[in-house]
């Protein structure tokens, strides 16, 4: 059984590779002999879907192309399937290693595990262990939404999805058709960066507020893929990292302690309160809800109206 479907696994990537269109489901099952003999439609997709998902796990980049006429089709270019000869340094390849160790999740593990088989291939020197305890700190990224692996493959494959989502000051979700650029993790939160068809701009969306599940759509990318540098600095900006005002709010005395990190001057009121002057940019509403009752914004009024919208918000619940 191991060796029928690696076979099939072969002549799958075989053909996305070799083809210069892309290529129906009708087509692929004409041209592979273990899905002619399929014993239903529901069998052979069920096999090719399993089949397709397992050829990109392995690393194969399969894109998905919807015609004129509706039909999606699929290939495997070979451009984006060829890699130049990997050359790395010991602190590089260290690196890398750390890298792939960061990642504890079950899904995750085996796919850092593979990669750094990889890079023992490519010269990752045998004494450097990313395994090895280097010290009483140990590198790790949490990932505890539904949404991170579907939407992970999706900026892997630039493949657009579509996913509801429930905005801070919106008591239900709402559907987001969404072209994925990359996910980044900021302040223990994942986010994730991309084009939003239906307002026609780039979106920052939070994982945590991705309800139900992320669906793929056929296609390309209608808008260009910025580097990855200005993706950053777009989470950034949209979480709230970059800033260019300063907002006045009271804080309870002892309470708030990063809020109380961030100010640029502290004066205490008494009676339990200090007032604080904090670099105000966009996310800070959302940050300073998470304070609850021992913040209270007191300019600027937008900063205000934005931080009680969403507290009206979470108490409609």
């Amino acid at each position: 059984m191991a060796i029928a479907k690696a076979e099939r696994l072969m002549n799958l990537a075989l053909c996305l590779l070799g083809t210069r269109r892309p290529l129906s489901k009708r087509e692929l099952r004409q041209s592979i002999e273990a899905y002619l003999e399929a014993g239903s439609d529901d069998s052979f997709n069920r096999m090719f879907e399993r089949d397709k998902d397992d050829l990109r796990e392995l690393g194969l980049v399969i894109e998905t192309v919807e015609s004129l006429d509706g039909e999606v089709g699929y290939l495997a270019r070979r451009d984006s399937n060829s890699l130049p000869p990997i050359t790395l340094d010991a602190e590089e390849a260290a690196a890398l290693g750390l890298a792939a160790k960061v990642w504890q999740q079950a899904r995750l593990a085996g796919a850092a595990s593979g990669a750094l088989q990889k890079l023992r291939a490519a010269g990752l020197p045998e004494d450097v262990d990313p395994y090895e305890a280097h010290g009483a700190l140990e590198p790790r990224i949490p990932v505890h939404e539904a949404a991170f692996e579907p939407l992970m493959l999706a900026c892997r494959d630039r493949r657009p999805v579509v996913f509801d989502y429930r905005k801070a000051t919106a008591a239900r979700p709402e559907p987001r058709h969404v072209e994925p650029w990359a996910l980044e993790c900021w302040r223990g939160h994942w986010y994730l960066a991309g084009w939003d068809r239906d307002r026609g701009a780039e979106r920052v969306f939070r994982l945590s507020r991705i309800t139900g599940k992320v669906r793929s759509r056929g296609g390309r990318f209608t808008a260009p893929v910025p580097d990855v540098v200005t993706v950053r600095e777009t989470v950034a900006g949209w979480a709230g990292e970059t800033a260019d005002r300063s907002a006045l709010i009271r804080l309870r005395t002892g309470a708030g302690y990063p809020l109380r990190a961030k100010a640029t001057a502290v004066r205490e009121l008494g009676d339990g309160w200090d007032e604080l002057e904090i670099p105000y940019g966009h996310g800070l509403d959302a940050w300073l809800v998470e304070f609850g009752p021992d913040v209270v914004v007191l300019e600027p009024a937008e900063l205000r109206a934005d931080v009680m919208d969403r507290l009206r918000a979470v108490a409609k619940g």
